[in-house]
């Protein structure tokens, strides 16, 4: 496998100027096409040449650091996640990592939904592809280029709507590999709900050996909960099968108020959506500290 440095976004941070934002082309024969990957490297890497990092991978990588701009995803923004993450080191909450966002593609929801072959195939499913992408390619490829710590216990995946159900299921298939992940706002309703109800429910236990947050708000623009019912069965089914502290689910019971969003620098115009709707990139970027805090503490697990 190879890949090509594509474009370097210099940024300044403190007066300090240095390559921390990397875009690459990755190629890969399991998508059948190079996937766009976003590079964000911690304050201290080019300071701390013997030092490694932890690594977070996030799905729908256009959209989740601040170069991305204020207006995009339908005018709610960006996740600014680099900028949460500074903000976590300098208190001391969490420890620097590497992020790196994996770019969305029109096939975005077969990537993402976690669905398996079945038993009357043996053709892997776009999922599987993106699987094999993640944990065969893209993650060999980082620990090769970068000073990471490669550790299960040291790498996450973090997504949102899709990308969260997709993050507990790759998780879940190699905890081998991803010892901590994050959904915001999980699409568990998605294949009939095939995680909860095929997955989960047909088990017994033990529990896996990875940390996983999970959480959502209580309305969306479908009319719906945000996911709130069934991530919270999910977060009920992974306690029935031995998680304990090692699992989070935390859950954003009330939009902002006007006084409140007023505070917050989002789009005026945006407001009033911002009252009847949790799942978008604006309440993600404010919660997603929490699961920045829980999957890489200060204190090494």
């Amino acid at each position: 496998m190879t890949s090509t440095l594509n474009r370097v976004i210099l940024v300044a941070h403190a007066g300090l100027a240095e390559e921390r934002f990397l875009q690459r082309e990755v190629a890969s024969r399991y998508l059948g096409a190079p996937r766009t990957v976003r590079i964000y490297l911690p304050t201290s890497y080019h300071a701390e040449a013997a030092r490694r990092y932890p690594v977070l991978y996030l799905h729908d990588g256009q959209n989740v650091f601040s170069p991305a701009g204020t207006n995009i995803c339908f005018g709610w923004g960006s996740w600014e996640i680099e900028k949460t993450v500074d903000e976590l080191c300098r208190a001391g909450k969490t420890r620097e990592i590497i992020l790196v966002g994996v770019d969305n593609s029109p096939a975005r929801y077969a990537e993402l939904c976690g669905r398996h072959r079945s038993a009357d195939t043996n053709d892997s499913t776009v999922f599987e592809n993106y699987e094999s992408f993640m944990v065969r390619e893209l993650k060999p490829q980082i620990d090769t280029d970068f000073r990471t710590r490669p550790e299960s216990t040291n790498t996450g995946v973090l997504g949102s709507s899709m990308g969260g159900i997709c993050s507990i299921v790759l998780a879940w298939d190699h905890p081998e590999v991803f010892g901590c992940a994050a959904s915001l706002s999980g699409a568990f309703q998605v294949e009939n709900t095939n995680f909860l109800n095929g997955v989960l429910r047909q088990l017994d236990g033990p529990a896996k050996p990875t940390r996983l947050y999970l959480d959502s708000g209580a309305v969306d623009f479908t009319g719906g909960d945000d996911g709130r019912s069934l991530t919270a069965a999910v977060a009920g089914e992974l306690k029935r099968l031995g998680w304990g502290k090692e699992l989070m689910l935390y859950t954003d019971a009330k939009p902002l108020t006007l006084p409140e969003l007023e505070k917050t620098g989002l789009r005026r115009d945006k407001w009033a959506e911002a009252q009847t709707s949790q799942h978008n990139e604006f309440y993600w970027r404010l919660r997603v500290w929490r699961a920045l805090t829980f999957l890489f503490p200060r204190a090494e697990r």
